[in-house]
């Protein structure tokens, strides 16, 4: 028996890294698991991973997924894309809003059509497939939405700064992230979001949390974003950490996890689903989002 036994699943952004093992640990949970992106094919993207590989190797482990591919920065993709989940599966069950388009560069050299375009994908897609997806959860009393964010939302203090990017005494992979006030805005927003629509549902028997890496995931994008050195960096974290977090939150009584923003290593130390760890929440010396507080 699977956590998952029977559920319709959403992973946006399943083509490559975070997205694509959260797609396989929650097939591999019995989940019927929608996997979306824009990348289809391999080679359609400049970045190794597709759609088709994430779904083949799933369904070639046994498990069940399919793939749509579909562009969630417009409104009426996001309509298509569950309207298809229910064809294929049935009423939404577990949504993981994972998808997210990174320009990791100041304001000052920061396109005005990119800054738009990011928030649709990282904010207001998430907002559009919640509301959607709640059509199902909703009149059913059960339910899951899990957003993934980034230790990025927490911002960098007060001035004086020292660095480019830097705060003084910053950890290392606290300023790794140059470029990344939009990115930081947008994953802020997502909190918020995640907290206050959690609140709002909660009495309706849906969960709704939001989880980060503790630490930085080597994936194709934050290689090719040189935030990690390559796919061995020891200062990563592999995604399997998250994606077990993702499931934690997916499957966990409703009371011991809605309303969540954590960090994918604390949060699995917290249940014993781990033992150890590092990064926010479990290293004194890290800062957490103020969301982290319940």
């Amino acid at each position: 028996m699977g956590k998952l036994d029977g559920q319709t699943v959403i992973v946006t952004g399943a083509s490559r890294g975070i997205g694509a093992e959260i797609a396989r640990v929650l097939a591999a949970e019995g989940g019927r698991v929608v996997c979306a992106a824009r990348t289809l094919h391999e080679g359609d993207h400049p970045l190794e991973g597709s759609l088709e590989h994430t779904v083949a190797g799933i369904r070639d482990a046994g498990h069940e997924a399919s793939a749509v591919a579909v562009n969630i920065s417009e409104a009426d993709e996001c309509e298509r894309l569950v309207q298809e989940a229910r064809s294929l599966y049935g009423p939404v069950d577990v949504l993981v809003n994972n998808a997210a388009l990174s320009y990791f560069l100041p304001v000052t050299d920061y396109a005005v059509n990119r800054w738009m375009r990011s928030w649709a994908v990282n904010v207001h897609a998430p907002f559009i497939l919640s509301r959607l997806a709640l059509e199902d959860m909703v009149p059913r009393r059960s339910g899951r939405i899990v957003n993934i964010s980034s230790v990025a939302a927490i911002g960098p203090g007060h001035g004086p700064y020292e660095g480019e990017g830097a705060r003084a005494g910053a950890r290392e992979e606290e300023y790794r992230l140059k470029g990344g006030t939009g990115y930081g805005a947008q994953k802020a927003a997502l909190e918020r979001f995640s907290q206050g629509l959690a609140s709002e549902v909660y009495a309706d028997g849906v969960g709704v949390a939001a989880v980060a890496p503790s630490l930085i995931v080597p994936t194709p994008g934050t290689v090719f974003h040189n935030l990690v050195t390559g796919y061995d960096d020891p200062r990563g974290e592999h995604p399997n950490v998250l994606a077990q977090a993702v499931l934690l939150l997916a499957t966990e009584p409703l009371d011991a996890v809605s309303g969540r923003v954590c960090y994918s290593q604390q949060l699995l130390r917290e249940f014993g689903w781990i033992e150890g760890g590092s990064g926010p929440g479990i290293d004194d010396d890290h800062p957490v989002s103020g969301f982290t507080l319940r």
